[in-house]
């Protein structure tokens, strides 16, 4: 059976620059400190929760990157749908500032799982593929 609709639009986050040249040089300093600045900073920022859960899972703080990878998820969720997202579509991999929502999302899948939140697991890593299954090859070779 073929579906007849049309796919919604990619949706596409705005760029901002002040928070990722913040976030460039927190990856030049290189500590948990410079990183926890750019949330702290920027907190509607997926892209800084997103580096903080990516560390946290890292160094073994599965409870903390849960923690961070929520924060980034949810405040992706809230620009996704400033953004004219409705609930599904894509959200590609390829569009840099979708990025963080899209890297929150994975660490959030795989700190889910560590805990015993399967089913939360789950439902996050499908959401991944549903908004671009390149973002999860390319987060998993990171």
């Amino acid at each position: 059976m073929q579906n007849l609709l049309p796919e919604p639009p990619a949706t596409l986050l705005p760029v901002h620059e002040e928070a990722e040249a913040e976030l460039a040089a927190a990856e030049q300093a290189g500590t948990d400190e410079a990183y926890a600045e750019v949330a702290a900073r920027f907190p509607t920022f997926s892209a800084g929760w997103g580096a903080l859960a990516t560390r946290a899972l890292a160094q073994g703080q599965v409870v903390p990157a849960y923690a961070f990878a929520r924060t980034g998820y949810h405040r992706g969720l809230d620009q996704l749908r400033r953004n004219g997202w409705r609930g599904h579509g894509p959200v590609p991999w390829a569009h840099e500032p979708n990025r963080g929502f899209l890297r929150c999302l994975y660490v959030l899948s795989r700190a889910a799982g560590e805990i015993g939140e399967a089913d939360e697991a789950a439902r996050c890593a499908q959401f991944l593929r549903d908004c671009d299954p390149a973002a999860g090859d390319a987060l998993a070779s990171d």
